[in-house]
């Protein structure tokens, strides 16, 4: 592409543009001197840009958030039902004990964690990863449906398996297919949404599963049997028709014009050198890549810890029922902190955007965490013990979403290298919920749970300090203009395109 005049340079917009005070849908794209500038949008003033981009990330938002949140939410629902059917009998027809429930709970991780790296390298080469995922979110359907049909532990043990290995696909790639449609200053209340559907997962799907229950006897089929029959053959139907509105890539998306294809492209581009399917990177070596960066090890202890807080999720059900409620009022009791959550999490990823912030949020998270669990284990006060349950859904989830835009963001090239961090971080991470599945014993005051979750709080505070230490240090060597400190940088997987871009680890 031929470069531009210097005189156009001056008054032409950039979407690299690093000030907090810039509106949503008019950040601008900084010309940087091989000029890779689509033909299309070189005679465009910048008032055009600004108008074109404000339009396109509306049309990316009515396409992308709400498709990826009706499937996140099935995804949780069809995650979290079997904690549904233990207040409604699975366990005395299946003659199991609260150990096996466990180990049933647990063994979706097994399948889930494995399959998440390859899913999410595979995905970096899909044309079309939007009918890749909802294909997951047809299959996952079928099978949690067919979790109805079980009648002994044995059997269950596998479906609950084989669904971990299908639901793989989804969370990675969700995560990393948003980051390939927004900038950074779009993406943290993008990611948002996407924990917002979680919780409206959770919350309604408390409601659903007392509705769904009391079909109990028809048919003269059991209620924890219907509860899977009724949401997995939902999911597989919503997967189907999500099939048909996914987009696919910025360069490849058939729902835009050329013109916003080019702007689409061009706005990562601009911010760390290189948008999906415009690199040839070898799976392995991004592999290798990301394995080879220090920073990806402690967002992986970070995270380990993180979704150790955030197992509360899996058992939330039974925490509520501890309170002395009945099946169904318990179930009915999951709602509002999930739906508070819910508003928490926007909030926070508004004031991370904003002011171009995680490492308060996630610490101020920490915090609130850790004096929640004090109130469980320190009294049996119906009151006070429900209003931690109110607060600790956010407070424990809410550092995961500050983590993966932090992993986003700092780990953005090669395209593939973030693709397999994101996943790395979300698998190992995800560890945690299998053995944090056999803490949750001993009501009403469950100490081995919550003694355990607030020393995963304490030790994610030093660690995620220690990460933002590492990140300063490495922007000073940036700042520094010494090639040999440079150079230092770029060997933790900084490119030299990033550092041509004035690129910087933003956020802490």
């Amino acid at each position: 592409m031929a470069t531009i005049p210097s005189k156009d340079m001056a008054k032409r917009p950039s979407f690299n543009e690093d000030k907090s005070s810039i509106a949503e849908g008019q950040v601008v794209v900084r010309r940087t001197t091989d000029n890779r500038e689509p033909e299309s949008l070189r005679n465009l003033d910048e008032d055009e840009i600004k108008r074109l981009n404000r339009k396109l990330v509306r049309k990316i938002d009515s396409y992308i958030l709400p498709t990826i949140g009706i499937l996140y939410i099935l995804n949780y629902v069809d995650r979290q039902n079997l904690s549904a059917a233990k207040l409604a009998g699975i366990m005395e027809d299946l003659d199991m004990t609260t150990q096996q429930f466990a180990t049933a709970i647990s063994i979706l991780f097994c399948g889930y964690l494995p399959f998440q790296i390859p899913s999410n390298l595979l995905i970096t080469r899909i044309p079309r990863p939007g009918m890749y995922i909802c294909l997951a979110v047809t299959i996952w359907g079928a099978i949690s449906a067919a979790t109805s049909a079980v009648n002994t532990y044995g059997q269950l043990l596998a479906v609950r398996a084989i669904l971990g290995m299908v639901e793989a696909v989804f969370f990675p790639g969700a995560i990393y297919y948003l980051s390939a449609w927004y900038t950074k200053k779009e993406l943290g209340k993008r990611f948002a949404a996407l924990y917002i559907a979680q919780q409206v997962g959770n919350a309604f799907g408390g409601l659903f599963a007392a509705a769904i229950i009391k079909l109990d006897g028809t048919y003269g089929i059991a209620g924890w049997r219907w509860l899977f029959i009724v949401e997995g053959s939902a999911t597989v139907g919503i997967g189907i028709i999500c099939a048909c509105l996914m987009p696919e890539f910025p360069h490849n998306t058939r729902m835009l014009s050329q013109v916003e294809r080019d702007l689409a492209v061009w706005r990562i581009e601009s911010e760390a050198g290189a948008a999906e399917g415009t690199e040839n990177e070898s799976l392995f070596r991004s592999f290798v890549k990301a394995l080879s960066d220090p920073k990806l090890i402690l967002l992986i202890i970070c995270n380990l810890l993180s979704q150790g807080q955030g197992s509360i999720a899996n058992w939330f059900p039974t925490l509520v029922s501890s309170l002395g409620y009945s099946s169904t009022t318990s179930l009915l009791l999951t709602a509002p902190p999930y739906i508070l959550a819910g508003f928490v999490y926007y909030a926070i990823m508004f004031v991370s955007d904003k002011k171009n912030t995680a490492y308060p949020l996630i610490l101020g998270c920490i915090s609130i965490a850790t004096a929640m669990y004090i109130i469980p284990m320190a009294t049996t006060s119906t009151g006070a013990r429900y209003f931690s349950m109110m607060l600790l859904p956010f407070a424990s989830v809410g550092p995961q979403i500050l983590l993966y835009k932090t992993i986003n963001l700092h780990l953005a090239r090669p395209v593939s290298k973030r693709a397999a961090a994101s996943a790395l971080v979300n698998a190992i991470g995800g560890t945690s919920n299998i053995w944090t599945s056999y803490l949750y014993y001993a009501p009403p005051h469950y100490f081995a749970a919550f003694g355990t979750l607030m020393a995963c709080a304490l030790l994610f505070a030093a660690t995620i300090t220690l990460y933002r230490w590492l990140v300063l240090r490495d922007n000073k060597r940036l700042d520094s203009n010494d090639p040999e400190q440079i150079a230092k940088v770029m060997k933790a997987g900084v490119t030299q395109e990033m550092v041509d871009l004035g690129w910087r680890y933003e956020m802490y």
